[in-house]
């Protein structure tokens, strides 16, 4: 697909300091002036809706989307109450409902949108943790004896950190091993269990994973929520079987940064009973309407933005069967490109991909008849960064690279766009050879 300007225009920290004017005065500017630093903003900034960006777990933004963010920035609704918010509060209950619908909670549940995925497993955290020892809300964690959660080793870094932030503390998330395509060993976990509570620990919460950030695979969950199920585990993922779930409409349906949508299977009200503060100037018991349309007690924020009309905009305009085939078209375009890699000199997959997340790596010609050796992959280790340089500083195109494991640096192609083509998946491995042949 041929495209009218670059993914990026890169200008280093200091040259881009230099061009762009800011520094905040006294005194105002001219309308102008002001106009200038919008198109100073776009020019300089990464375009992630190009058809060759390709380097991040989302791409760009549904026009759709984008209309649904023109709309709640300019009436600035938040979503405490509904009264503040009155046709988002309303939105967002039919939009969870839906989305609960969809991954076979047929009796329904609750939930909350909030400010991404990351916040979506503290959520879990904390809810599974309250769920156990109520009394941690009040008392603190003084009121918790030592407590251990598990997670695989491909698992979302964010894990760690609302370990952290709740009090947990990282060195009680016992990491557990994943297999050779990156899913997690239910017998591991077994095992792990067995050593925490050998240990005097506590046991309370699994966070598996629907698609891991790298090499995009799937948890065997339904063995896991069977191990879940006989040791009273809450599990966190992104199915029918968990106890909650996390999912980021701004990933694959491209419903725009950020919405993520946390979802519990509980209909007792856990959620609200674990954040409600009760503030009596927004949560009256005598208001003149229905005050479960007043959510804001569930969420640890108080204003929030009302990040679900977007997605339920655009799933309104184009319907469920449209976001189905764009997702279908995504995985199309991620085995046609693993066909060609397997077909040109010079390139090795990583895996065989369970998503739409290709992992390999680009060989030069003046490495190909090196025998497999560590002095091969240590050469190997160093083509993808100055690749990936290249191709930032010529603006080509956008596609992540990284080590993993025992495995040198690959490139970590991530496959979301429904505007994407054949021809994109074949430029992609022309432009890596272009800009690498001489390594």
């Amino acid at each position: 697909m041929a495209c009218p300007y670059q993914v990026c225009e890169w200008r280093s920290p200091e040259d881009l300091t230099k061009l762009l004017d800011l520094e905040l005065g006294e005194a105002g500017q001219a309308p102008a002036q002001t106009l200038q630093h919008c198109r100073d903003a776009i020019h300089y900034s990464v375009k992630t809706n190009h058809p060759h960006f390709f380097n991040q777990l989302y791409v760009g933004l549904d026009h759709y989307a984008m209309v649904g963010s023109f709309v709640t920035d300019a009436t600035q609704p938040s979503l405490y109450t509904y009264e503040m918010a009155p046709v988002h509060c309303l939105i967002e209950k039919v939009v969870l409902e839906k989305m609960m619908e969809m991954i076979g909670w047929v009796e329904g549940g609750d939930g909350i949108f909030n400010p991404g995925g990351s916040m979506s497993n503290m959520y879990a955290m904390n809810l599974a943790r309250f769920q156990r020892f109520p009394e941690v809300k009040e008392q603190g964690l003084s009121a918790c004896p030592r407590l251990v959660l598990f997670t695989s080793e491909e698992c979302h870094y964010s894990v760690a950190k609302a370990a952290a932030f709740l009090g947990i503390g990282t060195k009680n998330v016992y990491v557990v091993p994943a297999d050779q395509s990156g899913k997690m060993i239910p017998k591991e976990l077994e095992k792990q269990i067995r050593t925490a509570i050998s240990e005097g620990a506590v046991p309370f919460m699994v966070s598996a994973t629907a698609g891991t950030t790298v090499l995009g695979s799937f948890d065997p969950i339904e063995e896991l929520a069977d191990v879940c199920e006989e040791h009273n585990l809450w599990l966190h993922v992104d199915v029918s079987s968990a106890h909650s779930v996390a999912w980021n409409p701004h990933k694959m349906l491209m419903a725009g940064q950020q919405c993520s949508a946390f979802l519990v299977r509980d209909k007792t009200g856990l959620l609200q009973r674990c954040h409600s503060a009760c503030a009596s100037y927004l949560f009256q018991k005598d208001k003149f309407y229905d005050i479960s349309c007043d959510t804001g007690d569930k969420s640890i924020q108080c204003g929030r933005k009302a990040d679900a009309f977007r997605f339920w905009l655009m799933w309104k305009a184009l319907g469920t069967r449209e976001l189905e085939r764009r997702v279908d078209h995504a995985l199309e375009m991620a085995r046609y490109l693993t066909e060609g890699i397997k077909k040109r000199d010079g390139f090795r997959l990583l895996m065989e991909p369970e998503y739409t997340n290709v992992c390999f790596w680009y060989i030069p010609p003046s490495m190909r008849k090196i025998p497999d050796s560590p002095e091969f992959w240590q050469k190997v280790e160093a083509v993808a960064p100055k690749i990936k340089e290249r191709m930032m500083k010529t603006g080509s195109m956008m596609v992540g690279y990284q080590s993993h494991g025992i495995n040198a640096n690959f490139f970590r192609m991530i496959i979301i766009s429904p505007w994407v083509s054949t021809k994109d998946m074949d430029f992609v491995l022309d432009e890596i050879h272009r800009l690498g042949a001489d390594l």
